[in-house]
């Protein structure tokens, strides 16, 4: 057995995941004009991504050579999907879905306050009120300031 510190949970899918995403970002990169010339817009997303492929092909070949860890999977799930993490997955894909339906406005609002209410557990007024806050500027520099037009959904094409 080495001497040295065991993998951390996940740490060699983790970062052979990485490594077949460097390899997306290469081909991807790649497609772009190929090896046309040095000044072709694909050059620097080919080096980018190559220089990333290069560091994960070494550090997979670190991380291959050290033990596994005791308790892998078990872990892996309580150091990296904590309920906070898993709680707020679930309030993203929420505002995600919502967003259709009920338009950019009031679904970041609801995402505000129960994202805010959530993490923070402070009175409810005064989550509501940096809720409302916080709309507020996003509305002023987006609509106002910017002029993008935020997405009204469905339902408040019917209520407005």
């Amino acid at each position: 057995m080495s001497s040295e510190s065991p993998r951390r949970p996940g740490e060699l899918a983790f970062n052979a995941a990485l490594l077949i995403f460097s390899l997306w970002l290469l081909w991807q990169a790649f497609s772009i004009s190929g090896f046309s010339g040095l000044s072709t817009p694909g050059v620097f997303p080919m080096l980018a991504s190559g220089v990333m492929v290069i560091s994960l092909l070494a550090v997979l070949g670190k991380v291959v050579k050290r033990p596994a860890a005791h308790d892998g999977a078990r872990a892996f799930l309580q150091k990296v999907t904590p309920s906070r993490h898993v709680v707020m997955l679930g309030l993203v894909l929420a505002y995600v879905a919502l967003m259709p339906l009920l338009g950019f406005l009031v679904a970041s609002g609801l995402f505000l306050f129960a994202s805010i209410a959530f993490l923070w557990r402070r009175s409810l007024l005064v989550t509501a009120g940096i809720s409302l806050l916080a709309l507020g500027l996003i509305y002023l520099v987006f609509r106002v300031a910017f002029q993008v037009v935020l997405p009204r959904g469905e339902l408040m094409q019917w209520v407005f």
